[in-house]
């Protein structure tokens, strides 16, 4: 199909029972099914229905905490989780268009182990496949695997020297990761595989390339295991909320998630991105921009907000986020996502505060707002997920540079 993608992209981050540390103790949440594949199939499917472009998984290489930066003494919210990029695995074959990107922690794994593995991926969802990127400063991650040392870091030390370095190394390190990842990719040209039985050829080893990475932190000679993905490249997102993890976006991503609290803030919040875009040299290229929201939603404006107060009651505190907390109904939430796509964002993650009652609202309720507006789509237009996001498939940096 060649109709032009969605004017507005939607994407949903799956998280446990949901997004607020109470849902799992809602009547409709299924606590007891977290840790099985079929739970995870029944969301994607439920986002499939809604035609949103693709669903990102959430991870971490520590338990969950309440704290952004070290582990928390709280038994009364969900801890233990399955591993993302397995969870993806299992329920891409049972989609046929959705998207699906797993979350993986670049600080403490190897580039040529994530590469395989998302390109894995990429074929059993053919061609459906991207993954977040995420850093991580927590000195007890860094503890599972003994491999290195991090200063103590909290919040309030971002904006000190210190700890200004320590996030900038960690997201360099996080775009080399990439840059050798993308290089991975690219290792094995579109033909390099023959498979003909009658010369007894399989491969063209001509078409299989070294990619020789040279960074910091580690080096990768390449090529990989794993032919080239389906889609060429397979989507890289990040989240980002400041200048250093905008430039990892602006350098290295395709998706980059924000967190504005509104218009005025996403349109800066856009004009940054861009501008480290151009500094870049990938100023010609697609970067999308998503705003990422917290949602409540309920067809009577005052139900969203009862029940948003009763999860934080039962928590014992005002829930809080990074990102907006939006509460209130599909009709007000299509306003402020038009409002805030008017400001440059080119669509939205939405994040279900309780997995089993919000994403059904996006889908059933939410999206059924948006196509009466004409903003988006009524079907899925493409079977990739770069082509559902409107990007071509890239050719292959080595096929080119051998031509």
């Amino acid at each position: 199909m060649s109709s032009s993608p969605s004017p507005l992209h939607l994407a949903v981050a799956l998280d446990g029972a949901g997004w607020h540390p109470a849902a799992w103790r809602e009547p409709v949440a299924r606590p007891g099914e977290l840790l099985t594949a079929a739970y995870w199939a029944d969301l994607v499917t439920e986002a499939e229905h809604g035609l949103v472009d693709f669903v990102t998984i959430e991870d971490a290489l520590g338990l969950q905490s309440s704290s952004p930066t070290e582990p928390d003494g709280r038994t009364d919210q969900v801890r233990g989780r399955l591993d993302a990029v397995l969870i993806a695995a299992r329920i891409a074959p049972l989609t046929r268009h959705i998207g699906v990107v797993p979350t993986v922690v670049t600080t403490h794994t190897e580039p040529f182990h994530i590469s395989k593995a998302i390109a894995t991926l990429d074929y059993v969802s053919t061609g459906r496949a991207g993954v977040r990127v995420q850093v991580s400063a927590r000195q007890n991650e860094a503890a599972h695997f003994g491999r290195r040392t991090l200063p103590p870091f909290r919040v309030e030390d971002y904006g000190t020297p210190a700890g200004q370095e320590l996030v900038t190394d960690l997201f360099d390190e996080a775009a080399d990761y990439v840059e050798a990842v993308r290089r991975l990719w690219d290792s094995w040209e579109d033909d390099a595989e023959i498979r003909d039985v009658a010369t007894g050829r399989f491969i063209d080893r001509d078409k299989l390339h070294y990619i020789d990475f040279e960074g910091r932190r580690f080096s990768v000679k390449g090529p990989s295991i794993t032919p080239r993905p389906p889609q060429g490249q397979p989507i890289v997102s990040a989240l980002a909320h400041a200048t250093v993890p905008y430039r990892l976006v602006a350098r290295a991503a395709d998706v980059g998630y924000v967190t504005p609290h509104d218009a005025n803030q996403a349109r800066a919040v856009v004009e940054e991105i861009r501008a480290e875009q151009t500094a870049a040299g990938r100023g010609d290229e697609t970067v999308h921009v998503f705003g990422d929201l917290v949602v409540f939603l309920d067809d009577d404006p005052g139900a969203a907000a009862a029940r948003r107060e009763r999860l934080d009651a039962l928590a014992g505190h005002p829930y809080t986020s990074d990102a907006r907390i939006f509460t209130g109904t599909p009709i007000e939430l299509a306003d402020l996502l038009q409002e805030l796509g008017e400001a440059g964002l080119s669509g939205f993650r939405l994040r279900p505060a309780v997995a089993g009652h919000d994403l059904p609202a996006i889908t059933r309720a939410l999206v059924p707002e948006l196509q009466r507006r004409g903003v988006f789509r009524r079907a899925y237009e493409a079977d990739t997920l770069r082509g559902l996001l409107g990007l071509a498939r890239p050719a292959n940096r080595y096929a080119a540079a051998t031509a």
